[in-house]
């Protein structure tokens, strides 16, 4: 349960750094940056993937680990932990981007790569927990 919690509580933080950089994108405004890189990353070609904000993508990402964070069972645990790898990979491939294309950083972003990361490991040790327990059950 304090895993559940835990990664509930990382994906709300998650979904608020989303949401912020979702609004900014929709609304055309900067967003509020200290290292002056921010709206460079924000209005490059890598702040959208088909035409979505890739911002939007982490919001939809971060409500589905908050969903299945307030699931029972392993085939939650491991739908959670699928999403959040799959959002760490994501944020990877964009801080590359960030360091190697766009030579900007973005603290917003950085901020995210962070929480996914915890939402990520979280996630995984959840899977663990949830599959010992499997096996510790009587049959």
């Amino acid at each position: 349960m304090r895993l559940r919690v835990a990664i509930a509580a990382a994906a709300a933080v998650g979904a608020a750094i989303a949401t912020y950089l979702t609004v900014v994108h929709y609304a055309h405004v900067s967003p509020i940056c200290t290292s002056g890189g921010c709206e460079q990353v924000q209005r490059s070609s890598y702040a959208e993937l088909a035409g979505i904000p890739v911002a939007l993508l982490g919001l939809i990402a971060y409500l589905a680990v908050l969903g299945t964070a307030g699931a029972r069972g392993v085939a939650a645990a491991f739908a959670g932990a699928t999403i959040a790898l799959a959002g760490t990979a994501f944020s990877a491939y964009l801080l590359w981007a960030q360091l190697a294309r766009i030579h900007a950083i973005c603290q917003w972003c950085i901020g995210n790569d962070v929480v996914i990361a915890v939402v990520a490991v979280l996630c995984v040790a959840r899977v663990l927990t949830e599959a010992e327990s499997t096996e510790a059950e009587p049959g």
